[in-house]
């Protein structure tokens, strides 16, 4: 049975836990009004669309769709289920959590995984230093890393053995289950039986450590040029590839709002040994929205410091479209002297990374360096061509940038400035009749994407979900009303789903005498659900709240019903035939 809380434990941990400073520790809020705003760290953008109201204690994305209460909310952050961030939040604010019996298997086996972890990564650190590391420790010896480093980050040996680490795990009392779930044990299965070995072996190990300090996965190296050259954990209930980054947990400190972001877990390691503490890497996949939304929480201008190849450029290129959708500035460092920054700083030391950094490309000036090598712009063809390229662009930029970038280009390529901020000014104008043609429309697709995720019947219904709506903020606002308006509303009223079950569960809270804040109703709801109370409440401003709004918008679903009844006469049972029968007659 899944664990209730009371009204009073609830008020005592929304209390203790200010829904503006607990956000507030997460992304960065400004005042709007009596609200606050934000970048919403839960989907990327530039302008933002995130709200905390502070009166009703919830939070709402008008971009996403994404909302609830301060236990939803960490709930969503932190990747956890509704009674694990209550546990969160009692532990911050120092509640104690009530005695009850529920069912906590999945709570406790994420505290396993965690346990597990901590432990394999323990014992790969002290494999590191013996006869089954050693091959390991001059691979790291040979890329210059240095004991300080290798302690810093934890770094390991999977010894060549197929059940080193199962055999240390199990007698320390971890079951074979657990090390499965942390991804730590694998099998295969021949002839009905399964034959069961370490996930990793003969590997350089890296672990991966959350912002909390929790090892949530592993990173392995092979020693020789086999491929795949990595292993890394698999998703499991405590980590998500998509939503980690490498070396986050020491980067997000003193870094002055800057972030240098890598491809591998060795260009980390080589730049924080240099004294570059601010650098992160992904995790064996492509960047992610997730993480460029965990990056921008932690800074405001990031320096992109991949490859030089054609695989590396890709990256930068869908790393740039990603930050584009940001508030966070994006800077492309353009390698020279040597193929990544763990090779430049052993051959040319810190002083020539610290100059490329300095030195790195705007997203301005890199993408006009892009175009730029696609043309031959010695000869007038190319040239034209560029500029005509280059103007498009410009066209996207704010008339400060156009007005530097023209200038320089004019003196590179000796053409008039006038001529080329004409040309921008044309580009412009075609790029502006462009977006207004597509704005409104692709603005209100977005809307109707989440509307249909959250609840599908809604779009169909709209008309009758807004009369549902403002039934159900008046109830929030006013629970009295419930008591005049019962004889005339059940919840066979409600049309569209989501609506329907918050009916439900606000109707059956009023009749026991309890409280219908969205604090007290999220333990009943689901995310999509609580979402959907958020909303509600952040477009209360709509509805006057009054008796008779109520009372008219119930006319308007009972219209519905008798229009859906009559379609449908065949479902309709004979005392319910007959009474429509009688009041159509009476509508005559």
């Amino acid at each position: 049975m899944a664990m209730r809380f009371t009204d009073d434990f609830i008020d005592r941990l929304r209390d203790s836990n200010d829904i503006e400073s607990v956000i507030s520790s997460y992304i960065e809020l400004r005042r709007r009004g009596r609200n606050l705003v934000g970048l919403c760290p839960f989907h990327n953008e530039k302008t933002p669309s995130f709200t905390v109201y502070p009166e009703t204690a919830s939070y709402y994305c008008f971009g996403c769709g994404a909302g609830g209460d301060v236990i939803g909310f960490i709930r969503n952050i932190e990747n956890l289920d509704y009674v694990e961030a209550v546990k969160f939040l009692a532990d911050r604010a120092g509640i104690k959590m009530p005695d009850a019996n529920y069912d906590d298997t999945t709570a406790n086996l994420r505290r396993r995984i965690y346990e597990a972890n901590r432990e394999a990564a323990r014992f790969f650190h002290e494999t590191l230093f013996t006869e089954q590391g050693k091959a390991q420790l001059e691979y790291l010896q040979r890329r210059n890393v240095s004991p300080k480093m290798i302690k810093h980050f934890g770094l390991g040996a999977a010894p060549d053995d197929w059940h080193a680490l199962e055999n240390h795990l199990t007698a320390k009392g971890f079951k074979r289950s657990e090390l499965i779930a942390a991804n730590l044990l694998r099998y295969s299965e021949k002839n009905g039986k399964k034959y069961f070995y370490d996930a990793f072996r003969a590997k350089v190990m890296y672990p991966v450590i959350d912002l909390r300090g929790n090892v949530v996965a592993f990173g392995g190296r092979v020693l020789d040029n086999s491929k795949p050259k990595y292993i890394n954990t698999s998703d499991t209930l405590v980590y998500k590839k998509s939503n980690e980054l490498f070396a986050l947990n020491f980067a997000k400190n003193g870094n002055d709002r800057k972030i240098i972001l890598c491809e591998g877990y060795m260009d980390v390691i080589a730049l924080h040994g240099a004294g570059f503490e601010n650098a992160v890497a992904g995790l064996g996949t492509a960047l992610t929205p997730e993480q460029v939304s965990l990056i921008s929480r932690y800074a405001d201008e990031v320096a992109l410091c991949y490859d030089s190849d054609e695989a590396g450029q890709k990256a930068v290129r869908a790393a740039l479209a990603l930050f584009s959708k940001t508030g966070v500035r994006a800077k492309v460092i353009r390698l020279s002297g040597g193929k990544d920054p763990d090779e430049i700083i052993r051959v040319h030391g810190k002083e020539m990374f610290a100059k490329l950094l300095n030195s790195a490309d705007n997203d301005t000036e890199y993408k006009l360096s892009v175009l730029r090598e696609k043309y031959v712009v010695e000869t007038a063809d190319g040239k034209m061509n560029f500029l005509r390229e280059a103007s498009k662009y410009l066209a996207t930029t704010d008339a400060l940038e156009r007005d530097i970038y023209a200038m320089k280009l004019a003196d590179e390529l000796q053409v008039s400035k006038d001529a080329i901020l004409n040309q921008i000014k044309d580009a412009a104008r075609k790029e502006r009749y462009n977006k207004s043609k597509t704005q409104l429309s692709e603005a209100q697709k977005q809307v109707q994407n989440i509307e249909k995720a959250i609840d599908p019947q809604r779009l169909k219904n709209m008309r009758i979900a807004k009369a549902e709506d403002t039934i159900l903020i008046t109830l929030l606002n006013n629970a009295g009303f419930y008591k005049s308006l019962k004889d005339k509303l059940q919840s066979d009223l409600f049309f569209t789903p989501v609506n329907k079950q918050l009916f439900s569960v606000i109707s059956s809270r009023i009749e026991g005498g309890e409280r219908v804040d969205i604090s007290h109703l999220s333990q009943f709801l689901t995310n999509e659900e609580t979402s959907a109370v958020a909303k509600l409440l952040a477009n209360q401003s709509l509805v006057s709240n009054t008796m008779q709004e109520c009372e008219d918008c119930i006319i308007v679903l009972q219209e519905e019903q008798k229009k859906r009844l009559v379609q449908n006469p065949s479902q309709m049972s004979d005392d319910s035939f007959l009474e429509l029968f009688s009041s159509l007659n009476k509508d005559v």
